[in-house]
């Protein structure tokens, strides 16, 4: 895995984003991961590659079915499947999950593939800060199907203490769920990235700075 391709690519769509920032568990913090600014074609299917190339690794094709929790892990979930077909040869299904549960038609708040007893899961996310995201999808895909949800691939690992003093929320994912979870970078990665380039001294200090707040490495 390229890791400095993947930071370079992340900025160069404004997806990686250095400044001032509050992240969704209320933290401030100096960069900020917004996987909604990938706007283009060649964007999405690149992001695809870089997931799809994650996924090979980690598990082959070894599950059933492809998870992206609503609203950002929907286009992250179509890229990753559509890479990996192309990419791999390993053509899987994917569904997603709608905010609000559909009232007509088929109704439910599951979209594509419909989860059965056994499946072998995998979830497709943009980052974990706090495993709130997380939490909050388990109990669709539990109510949909007695499934194994096993792996989650992410963008960044931001590393970042979670509920419990000492433990990151990629721990505490494992520790409640059993959920393995892979990230294509880590902070510690963007942190050695920003370390390489003069040009970003100052918003190195102040990553330094919060990751020895908040960070767990």
């Amino acid at each position: 895995m390229d890791k400095k391709s993947f930071i370079e690519f992340m900025m160069s769509a404004d997806v990686l984003r250095l400044g001032d920032f509050v992240t969704k568990s209320g933290r401030n913090t100096p960069y900020f991961v917004n996987t909604g600014n990938y706007r283009t074609g060649r964007q999405i299917d690149t992001l695809g590659k870089f997931y799809a190339e994650l996924i090979k690794e980690e598990c082959g094709d070894g599950f059933t079915a492809m998870f992206g929790p609503a609203y950002k892990g929907i286009p992250l979930v179509t890229a990753a499947a559509g890479a990996l077909a192309s990419e791999y040869d390993i053509d899987k299904p994917y569904f997603f999950n709608r905010k609000e549960a559909k009232d007509h038609g088929e109704g439910g708040n599951l979209v594509g593939y419909k989860p059965a007893d056994g499946d072998k899961i995998i979830i497709i996310e943009d980052v974990i800060t706090a495993g709130t995201a997380v939490r909050e999808t388990m109990p669709a895909l539990y109510s949909a199907a007695k499934v194994d949800v096993t792996d989650m691939f992410i963008s960044v690992d931001r590393c970042e203490v979670g509920q419990t003093a000492g433990k990151t929320a990629v721990m505490e994912v494992m520790d409640e769920f059993g959920i393995k979870v892979h990230s294509i970078i880590t902070v510690r990665d963007v942190h050695d990235y920003l370390a390489a380039h003069s040009e970003y001294s100052d918003a190195l200090q102040r990553m330094e700075q919060y990751m020895r707040q908040y960070c767990v490495l």
